[in-house]
């Protein structure tokens, strides 16, 4: 991997991350136009540089994590279906990731979701995140585990099946990412440590978080102000359109490499 190629998925994950347009999705997408190698640190790069976008939430919202130990209760409960189901399953999971046609499927189906998501109600007040409430919200984090569902969209529509605001219900996306995040990408680098650990390859992975952490901050700001008052449309217009470019570019048998 070059300093470039770090650079570009960095920007990427930075930008996704915590919008409902699949991080995950766009980083394989990215590198698949890239035209990268399926190296262990090609994906443990991916996951890897997730750690300065969650960093970003913390700082961002530092007050809500010294808050209360119902704070973390509730994110646990959240946590808990994932972290379950993605032990259970990993080795099938990771059979699918870096597969392209599954995230162009994932996008399209997602997308078309997002453009009806609105008609649940854009609920004014915030409400207390209940146990039930939280573990809901967990189960639909879990499907996030197929590539280009995305974590953030699965956990947003959690959120307002559950009747939170979209403010409320973007938010506690946000914050049950740190330990969703955190978790898989300790447990990826700690499966490929003795790649991570070479100099060239520690040193594109600082640089990574570094960007992403700055994009995600910026990122994260504008969204909640943009979701709060044009809603989920957008997005689903989005994933649909960019499904059906890559549909396209395999229709014409464009090179799209699996990563």
């Amino acid at each position: 991997m070059t300093i470039f190629e770090a650079v570009v998925l960095a920007i990427v994950e930075g930008l996704t991350e915590f919008l409902p347009v699949s991080s995950t999705g766009h980083l394989i997408l990215a590198g698949s136009l890239l035209h990268l190698e399926s190296t262990d640190f090609v994906k443990t790069y991916i996951v890897s540089i997730q750690f300065g976008a969650i960093l970003s939430v913390i700082l961002l919202y530092w007050k809500e994590f010294f808050k209360s130990l119902a704070f973390y209760w509730t994110l646990f409960i959240a946590f808990l279906p994932a972290a379950i189901l993605g032990l259970l399953f990993h080795s099938y999971i990771e059979a699918f990731l870096g597969n392209v046609f599954m995230v162009i499927i994932n996008l399209l189906v997602i997308g078309i979701i997002l453009l009806f998501i609105d008609k649940l109600g854009n609920h004014q007040t915030e409400k207390q995140i209940t146990t039930k409430n939280a573990f809901i919200i967990g189960l639909f984090q879990a499907l996030a585990m197929f590539p280009g569902v995305s974590r953030s969209a699965a956990t947003i529509i959690g959120g307002l099946s559950q009747k939170l605001s979209r403010k409320q219900a973007a938010e506690f996306s946000f914050f049950l990412a740190v330990p969703t995040i955190a978790a898989a990408a300790f447990l990826e680098m700690y499966k490929h440590f003795s790649v991570i650990s070479e100099p060239y390859y520690l040193k594109l992975i600082l640089l990574g978080n570094v960007i992403s952490f700055i994009v995600a901050w910026i990122v994260i700001k504008i969204f909640i102000q943009f979701l709060v008052k044009h809603g989920f449309k957008v997005f689903g217009w989005y994933r649909i359109i960019l499904s059906l470019i890559f549909l396209l570019l395999i229709a014409l048998n464009v090179n799209l490499t699996n990563i």
